[in-house]
C-alpha cells in the first residue's frame, strides 16, 4: 500500500511538470517570468539545462551508497508532515488570493511557514522529531561545489543567463544591502528551512527520498503563482511548475543527498540577487 502511495506522488508529480510543459509548447507560452519584479520572460529551457547539469553531478560527483540522514521519532513525524503539508497548500491560496502587494505576501510568508512550524515544534515537544546528522566528513562538505558550481556558471555566466537587473543604480548603497540582506532571510533562508529542511524531510521519512522531493518542490512551486501569475490560473501553475518546480527538484535533491544547508541558500540566494548584483559589474 505504502507503495503504491509513493509511486502515485512520485508519478503524478512528474507527470503535472511534464504535461505542464507540453501545455505551453502547444500553446506557445514556452517564455516564462523569472521575477516577480518585472514582466520580463526567459525560454523555459533557459532554467532547465543548469538543473539537469546540476542534478547529474548530485547524482555522480561523488558516488555513495549510504543512506541520508533523516528524521528519528514515532507519530510526531506523520503529524508534523501533514501540518506542514497544510500550511504549505494555505500559504499558496491564501498568497493567491490575497489584495494588493507587500506586506501581504511576507506577512503570510512569516504567519504560515516560520510561525506555525514554530508552534508545532513547541506542541510537540513530548514526541521530538529529531534529524539525525551524518558523520562531518570531506564527501559531506565539499561535494556539493561541482554542482553548484555548475549551475551557477551555466544560469549567470552563459548564453543561458537571464538579463541583468538595473535595480542597483535606482537606489542608494543602504537600501540595496538592506534589501538584499532581507530578501536573502525572508525567501532563501526561510523558504529552505520550511520546504527542504522541515517538509521534505519528514516526507522523506513518510514517501522515501524522490516522492518527498517532487512534492516539496511543487508545494514550493504552487506559491509563486501569487507573486507571478497573470490571473489565468491553469497557465500560471503550468509556468510555475516547469520553473519554480524544476527548481525544486535540483534543490530538494541537493539536500537528499548531502543533507547541508549552505548549497540551497546559495542556489536560493543566486536566483534573487544574482541579477542584481550582475548588475552593478
Amino acid at each position: 500500500m505504502r507503495n503504491n502511495i509513493n509511486y502515485a506522488v512520485l508519478g503524478g508529480g512528474l507527470a503535472l511538470i511534464a504535461g505542464s510543459a507540453l501545455w505551453l509548447v502547444l500553446t506557445g507560452a514556452t517564455d516564462i517570468r523569472y521575477s516577480a519584479d518585472h514582466v520580463d520572460t526567459v525560454p523555459m529551457w533557459h532554467r532547465w539545462i543548469p538543473v539537469l547539469a546540476g542534478l547529474a553531478l548530485v547524482r555522480l560527483v561523488p558516488p555513495r551508497t549510504e543512506p541520508p540522514g533523516g528524521v528519528t521519532g514515532g507519530r510526531g513525524v506523520r503529524v508534523q508532515a501533514v501540518v506542514l503539508l497544510m500550511a504549505a497548500l494555505v500559504f499558496a491560496v491564501a498568497l493567491r488570493w490575497s489584495v494588493g502587494g507587500e506586506p501581504a505576501p511576507t506577512a503570510l510568508k512569516l504567519a504560515l511557514l516560520a510561525a506555525v512550524p514554530t508552534a508545532l515544534f513547541w506542541w510537540s515537544r513530548r514526541d521530538p522529531v529529531t534529524l539525525v546528522r551524518e558523520p562531518s566528513t570531506a564527501w559531506r562538505r565539499y561535494g556539493p561545489a561541482a554542482p553548484v558550481a555548475a549551475w551557477l556558471v551555466l544560469s549567470y555566466a552563459s548564453p543561458l543567463a537571464p538579463p541583468t537587473s538595473d535595480f542597483a543604480a535606482t537606489v542608494d548603497t543602504l537600501t540595496l544591502v538592506v534589501t538584499v540582506v532581507v530578501v536573502f532571510l525572508v525567501n532563501a533562508l526561510l523558504e529552505e528551512v520550511f520546504y527542504r529542511r522541515w517538509l521534505q524531510t519528514r516526507w522523506e521519512h513518510l514517501l522515501g527520498p524522490w516522492p518527498a522531493i517532487v512534492l516539496s518542490s511543487l508545494l514550493w512551486a504552487s506559491w509563486h503563482i501569487g507573486i507571478q501569475g497573470t490571473g489565468d490560473l491553469p497557465r500560471d501553475l503550468a509556468s510555475a511548475f516547469v520553473n519554480q518546480g524544476v527548481q525544486g527538484l535540483f534543490l530538494g535533491y541537493l539536500w537528499s543527498r548531502y543533507r547541508l544547508m549552505w548549497p540551497l541558500l546559495v542556489v536560493h540566494g543566486a536566483v534573487n540577487a544574482a541579477p542584481i548584483l550582475l548588475g552593478m559589474v
